[in-house]
């Protein structure tokens, strides 16, 4: 099984190191027991071309197995847990980078009634989360923006405004109906490529035939804040983002033309999955309370969302 185990992460990584790193093991403890491994199913199961490593056939067939072997045991050890109840489990969550403003108010109650459920919180770039569901990582995925494809469920759970931020002292921040030709003119500081909030700005554009001014990429939206309140340019960010605007009153959103953009969060997982209690007692939660746990402080575009809800 350890073999299994240690053959497995270096499939999914392709990489020794990595999977050593992984494991806590030594890079050659790792290549020791796959060579073992190797040994007992009698053909080679990766191939050097180069500096890269490669799965032959047969490694592909037991990295097949693997997967399947982990699933089943997965299953076994959740099926056991749920027989013990909300009194111990565990809880796995993905999400992208921006629900760090509002997991951690979701799960805060959740973990005050169901103290004895361990939870795992992975926050890291759309991605690399889609990269986690691929692999059947974690239990429940946050995302804003839902990937294309026929083997996931999703559940819509709370609303996801984005709004265009300036500072305080901006020319465009005493206007109202600014133009979307007019915003393209000015410097933006955007996330970095492939993320949902980058993908939504570049969408808007598009439909306009409109070309944005890109100044920087960050993949950080605190980092994002820092820039725009030194004057490094213009952005749009989750209206959840700014909650601690209090502490940086030099920010504030515009009223531009399509803004705020309407997104929604998402709690999504894989079809084909058995949720364990502990995942579907947070799901069911988020679905019936999560309005009640995040709020974010008044800005005037939350404000127009709210009248056209209202």
């Amino acid at each position: 099984m350890h073999q299994l185990q240690v053959f497995e992460a270096t499939a999914r990584h392709c990489n020794f190191t990595r999977a050593a790193e992984e494991l806590f093991l030594t890079q050659p403890t790792v290549s020791m027991q796959v060579k073992q491994l190797s040994k007992s199913v009698g053909m080679p199961l990766f191939e050097k071309v180069g500096k890269r490593l490669y799965m032959t056939d047969a490694g592909q067939a037991v990295f097949e197995t693997c997967q399947a072997v982990f699933d089943r045991l997965a299953q076994l050890e959740s099926s056991l847990l749920d027989l013990q109840g909300m009194d111990s489990g565990k809880l796995r969550i993905g999400a992208t980078t921006t629900a760090q403003y509002i997991v951690p108010k979701l799960l805060a109650p959740f973990c005050h009634t169901y103290p004895g459920v361990d939870i795992f919180l992975e926050i890291d770039k759309h991605k690399n989360i889609l990269e986690r569901l691929n692999d059947n990582e974690d239990d429940l995925y946050i995302l804003s923006q839902l990937p294309e494809r026929s083997d996931i469920q999703a559940r819509s759970f709370l609303c996801n405004p984005l709004a265009v931020v300036a500072p305080a002292a901006h020319p465009l921040a005493k206007q109202s109906n600014i133009s979307l030709e007019t915003l393209v003119k000015e410097p933006l500081i955007l996330r970095e490529r492939g993320s949902a909030t980058r993908e939504a700005i570049e969408t808007l554009f598009a439909e306009r035939e409109l070309v944005p001014q890109v100044r920087l990429e960050l993949d950080n939206n605190e980092a994002i804040k820092q820039s725009i309140a030194e004057g490094l340019g213009l952005s749009v960010l989750s209206l959840h983002s700014l909650s601690r605007v209090s502490s940086a009153p030099e920010l504030v959103t515009l009223d531009v033309e399509g803004f705020p953009i309407h997104h929604q969060w998402y709690a999504v997982f894989l079809k084909d999955k058995a949720l364990p209690i502990a995942a579907q007692t947070f799901l069911d939660y988020l679905l019936r309370e999560s309005h009640q746990h995040c709020q974010v402080y008044t800005h005037p575009a939350l404000e127009r969302l709210e009248s056209l809800a209202g």
